[in-house]
């Protein structure tokens, strides 16, 4: 009988302890979670802070140097997104990189259809600048993990260009119906912003 008393008082000792580590496990994921939710936010913060000096430093563009950039922009990260889907290897950059497809060209013409409301309408210039010819040929002798790296850093910077342009034109922009637009299309943007920090990491 009393063996019997020690066997359930170990079995009981041994789920108290179980169920003590469970709780400390528990505990520590909550804790690890918490401080990479900081370290997002803090992240986030620092690169807000970035965003504003860099959109300080720039003068507000006219309307016509606006929808140009903005047409380079976007054929840029469409002509770079259709090296991902052949070139990536991560499934993850690929979709990321249909979605810049979609995302872009749903851009262009928004911004395009804007351009014809200005009073006189304007017509956007979508070539490309030498240095984003440059960057699409470098882009294109990749492939694989050395692609992903370079493609995700790219789409970093780009859209870090781009939501700095976007919200300066949006609040002191010349023409009415293009910070309309702008104003709309920045947050897909940072959204596009925050997908790329998130693939790099």
């Amino acid at each position: 009988m009393k063996s019997h008393v020690h066997f359930v008082s170990a079995a009981a000792l041994m789920l108290a302890l179980s169920a003590c580590g469970d709780r400390t496990q528990a505990t520590a994921d909550a804790a690890a979670n918490q401080a990479e939710q900081v370290a997002d936010s803090a992240g986030a913060m620092a690169s807000n802070v970035a965003l504003d000096a860099q959109q300080a430093l720039s003068p507000t563009p006219a309307g016509q140097e606006f929808i140009d950039r903005m047409a380079k922009s976007d054929a840029y990260e469409i002509a770079a997104a259709k090296l991902a889907v052949t070139n990536a290897s991560s499934q993850a950059v690929k979709d990321f990189a249909a979605e810049m497809i979609k995302a872009h060209t749903d851009s262009t013409a928004k911004v395009k259809a804007a351009a014809g409301l200005a009073n006189p309408p304007l017509t956007p210039n979508a070539a490309l600048t030498a240095d984003q010819q440059e960057d699409l040929a470098e882009l294109g002798k990749k492939k694989g993990a050395a692609f992903d790296e370079d493609y995700v850093d790219e789409q970093v910077d780009a859209h870090e260009d781009a939501v700095v342009l976007l919200r300066d034109y949006s609040a002191k922009g010349d023409t009415p119906a293009l910070r309309d637009v702008a104003g709309e299309l920045l947050p897909v943007v940072q959204g596009h912003l925050d997908h790329a920090k998130r693939l790099e990491k």
